[in-house]
């Protein structure tokens, strides 16, 4: 099973396990991570479970749909380019532990 570390802005981090195809945000909200609000429950329609994925992971992902950049030019804390909405991400079998950053503010 593979793992997320969600690092709080402070420093502080949490391991999550996650099954195959839960997505991230799904696994921050069960787990009751804070700063991950994700008001829609993943619908893409809010852009309220913005993280920052650890820059040498990002690549390894799929990059995001047109849907996903779009609604990441409206998130509160500053875009960057390791920027995703963790409603869209879930973990290929390649990845053991993804490290996410939680941005300073949702909404």
């Amino acid at each position: 099973m593979a793992r997320v570390k969600f690092v709080q802005r402070n420093g502080s981090e949490q391991n999550v396990e996650i099954d195959e195809d839960v997505s991230v945000m799904l696994a921050a909200v069960r787990s009751g991570i804070r700063g991950i609000d994700g008001e829609c429950g993943g619908c893409l329609d809010c852009a309220t479970c913005h993280v920052y994925v650890e820059e040498t992971q990002a690549g390894l992902l799929p990059p995001p749909s047109a849907e996903e950049i779009e609604l990441l030019s409206n998130v509160s804390a500053p875009r960057k380019a390791s920027s995703r909405l963790s409603c869209q991400l879930k973990l290929p079998p390649s990845i053991d532990q993804l490290v996410v950053f939680i941005p300073e503010a949702q909404s």
